[in-house]
C-alpha cells in the first residue's frame, strides 16, 4: 500500500503523543497515513508487550490509519547499523510515503535520538538502487526515497521549524493517547508510577500542544524540525 505520510515511533504512542494530530489532519484532507513502531516497548514499567500491542490496535482504530505495523526491534537496544536500516529500507520501499515523520533529534529518552538517526540514513539508503531488499511476497523491492523528513518535538523543549495546526483534531488526537491506559495516569490502577503516569504529564502534554498554537495563533499545535529549507509554492498560503 502506497502511503502519503508514514510516521516511525521508536515505541508504541511515540507518534500518538507527538504527531497524530498531524496525521489527522491529513487524513481529513484526503491522504493515507500509517505508521511504523520500531520496537514493542518491552521495557516499559507499567504494562506489557501484550497490553501495549492491544493499545496500539485501540489507537490505530481511533485514528482511522491506513497501515501500521511493528518492527519488534529491541527496546533499547536497537541500533543505526547496517542491520537495523536494512529492515527499514524494506519497510519504506514497502509503503512508498511522499512524507516521513520520526523521532525528536534528541530527547529525554535514548531511544528517540538513535531512532531519529536510523530513520534519517535509512530514508537515504532506501533510494539508492543497488541496495537489494525483498518484499513480503520475496520479489525484489524498487528503490523508493521520500520526498521529505520531519522530526517530531517529543519531551526536550526545541525550537519547531514549523508549527502545524491541529486545534480541530485535538479531540480524537486526546483519545488516542488515552488508549494508552497503562502508561498515563490512572487514578485506578496498581502498577508502579512512573514519569508518564502523573497528572502532571497529562497536564504538560496538552500545554506543549496548546505552547505550539500559540506559536501560530491557534489554539493546538504540534512542532517539527526540518533536515533542509522549506519550499513554499505560494506565500499567501502561510497561516
Amino acid at each position: 500500500m502506497k502511503l502519503d505520510i508514514l510516521a516511525f515511533g521508536a515505541h508504541p504512542d511515540d507518534v500518538e503523543m507527538s504527531c497524530s494530530g498531524t496525521l489527522l489532519a491529513a487524513a481529513a484532507a484526503g491522504k493515507k497515513i500509517g505508521i511504523v513502531d520500531f520496537t514493542r516497548g518491552e521495557l516499559g514499567t507499567r504494562g506489557t508487550p501484550q497490553t501495549r500491542a492491544e493499545e496500539s490496535e485501540r489507537a490505530s482504530r481511533i485514528l482511522g490509519l491506513d497501515a501500521r505495523e511493528n518492527l519488534g526491534m529491541a527496546d533499547g537496544f536497537f541500533r543505526n547499523d547496517r542491520e537495523h536500516q536494512l529492515v527499514l529500507v524494506a519497510a519504506l520501499r514497502r509503503y512508498q510515503p511522499d512524507v516521513v515523520l520520526c523521532n525528536a533529534i534528541h530527547d529525554r529518552h535514548p531511544d528517540h535520538g538513535r531512532g531519529a538517526q536510523l530513520a534519517t540514513e535509512a530514508c537515504f539508503l532506501s533510494g539508492l538502487r543497488m541496495i537489494e531488499t525483498l518484499g513480503d511476497d520475496g520479489q525484489p523491492q524498487a528503490a523508493w526515497r521520500p520526498r521529505v523528513v520531519y522530526h517530531y518535538i517529543q519531551d526536550r523543549q526545541i525550537p519547531a521549524d514549523f508549527v502545524v495546526d491541529i486545534t480541530a483534531h485535538w479531540p480524537k488526537k486526546w483519545e488516542s493517547i488515552q488508549a494508552y491506559k497503562t502508561q498515563f495516569h490512572d487514578p485506578n490502577s496498581q502498577e508502579p508510577a512512573t514519569y508518564l503516569s502523573t497528572p502532571a504529564f497529562s497536564d504538560f502534554m496538552e500545554a506543549r500542544a496548546r505552547e505550539f498554537g500559540h506559536l501560530i495563533g491557534a489554539q493546538y499545535g504540534e512542532g517539527f524540525t526540518r533536515e533542509r529549507p522549506i519550499g513554499v509554492r505560494e506565500i499567501t498560503e502561510l497561516i
